[in-house]
């Protein structure tokens, strides 16, 4: 075996430990072919950058931005929670199915007789100042007239709609109730119906009517206010030209 040239030369490349008589063949052995060494490849399955999106409709951990369903608007600045999502898709679905159906308002509004001046106005001029169509008795009803004709007419000729649930329809629906229950019978027929909380809870509907309490709709708080429930409202209903299906 020659001596080794680690003194005079060095030992700082692999080249140069390959041309050393005494130590190539171990250099050789330990790191054979070190100048084709390449650093090693991480795939996506084992690392990826943390990736937070706004969409996808699962409102899963980790994300800062709830789910945009496929209804709103590009650019939009309405909010939606997972579980609002999950509660006007249906809804999304029967406004598209009859969309193509001409002279229809957007929205039904029942409401108990005690607020027709107070939360329901509030909520009936809220969805008109979005550009909502909205059906409201105190409007629609002329004097003189059947309201229990003009309410089928109006259900008729209406894609969806709300109930607001207030204290005043609470104690309604306990007691006779006679056009409420009428209205709520054809709008729980089918995916039309939307109840709207407002100074109670669904815990509190549940006691008067489990059927409507059944039914997933949206709370009116500090936070979720009339104002954001009816821009909310105002997306579902809103149809900009033809619906495009999938297959």
């Amino acid at each position: 075996m020659g001596r080794c040239t680690a003194p005079s030369e060095g030992h700082r490349s692999a080249s140069a430990a390959a041309r050393c008589p005494a130590c190539r063949g171990r250099w050789g052995g330990r790191y054979g072919g070190y100048s084709s060494y390449s650093a090693p490849s991480y795939s996506s399955a084992s690392y990826s950058p943390s990736v937070r999106s706004g969409g996808g409709g699962s409102g899963g951990g980790g994300s800062d931005s709830s789910p945009r369903p496929r209804w709103s608007r590009a650019g939009s600045s309405v909010v939606y929670s997972p579980a609002e999502v999950q509660t006007l898709t249906p809804i999304r679905d029967t406004v598209e199915k009859r969309a193509p159906l001409p002279d229809l308002r957007d929205i039904f509004l029942c409401h108990a007789w005690d607020d027709r001046q107070g939360s329901a106005k509030q909520l009936h001029d809220l969805l008109e100042a979005q550009g909502v169509k909205v059906w409201f008795s105190e409007k629609d009803v002329a004097l003189g007239t059947s309201l229990l004709r003009e309410i089928d007419r109006g259900l008729a000729k209406s894609r969806i709609g709300i109930v607001l649930v207030t204290p005043a329809l609470l104690s309604r629906l306990d007691s006779e109730g006679a056009i409420s229950d009428k209205e709520l019978s054809v709008l729980l027929s089918r995916d039309q119906l939307v109840p709207i909380a407002y100074g109670t809870t669904f815990e509190a509907l549940r006691n008067v009517s489990p059927m409507l309490a059944s039914r997933s709709g949206l709370t009116i708080t500090a936070e979720n206010t009339m104002a954001k429930v009816a821009a909310k409202l105002a997306e579902v209903v809103t149809v900009l030209g033809p619906i495009a299906r999938t297959a």
